[in-house]
């Protein structure tokens, strides 16, 4: 019989002025997302970021339980007022987000910032439509 290597998760945490980034690797599954969600409770309990980013541009894998988490990690930050990005989500992870209706809620981070680059871009306004005098 072959025992196969259980599947690995990675969680990096990087922290800048008010934002935190988790890069994730890996399996994101039943039995690997208790792991995120506790990292990322933990991030937000220690830091209190006005911004938490998830880099996804290392996962291989997420089922219906990583998308369970994170929806509960959208949740918490949703309930702190932390605004949440989702960061280079792999081609499949894209798939399940706009399949599931939940990829709207979600705010897109751009590719390779740091965190204090990200948090100081999402300052940034447009600036309001102008009104036609007369």
């Amino acid at each position: 019989m072959t025992v196969l290597p259980h599947p690995l998760l990675t969680v990096t945490v990087e922290t800048g002025p008010g934002t935190v980034r988790l890069r994730i690797g890996g399996d994101l599954d039943y039995d690997t997302s208790g792991e995120l969600a506790a990292r990322a409770e933990a991030c937000l309990d220690t830091h209190g970021p006005d911004a938490l980013h998830l880099d996804c541009a290392e996962l291989r894998l997420c089922d219906s339980m990583g998308v369970s988490t994170l929806l509960q990690i959208h949740r918490s930050t949703s309930e702190r007022g932390v605004r949440l990005h989702l960061e280079d989500p792999p081609p499949f992870l894209e798939r399940i987000l706009t399949v599931t209706g939940i990829r709207r809620i979600f705010e897109t981070g751009v590719t390779g910032e740091q965190p204090e680059q990200a948090h100081a871009d999402e300052g940034a306004r447009p600036a309001p439509p102008r009104t036609p005098s007369g």
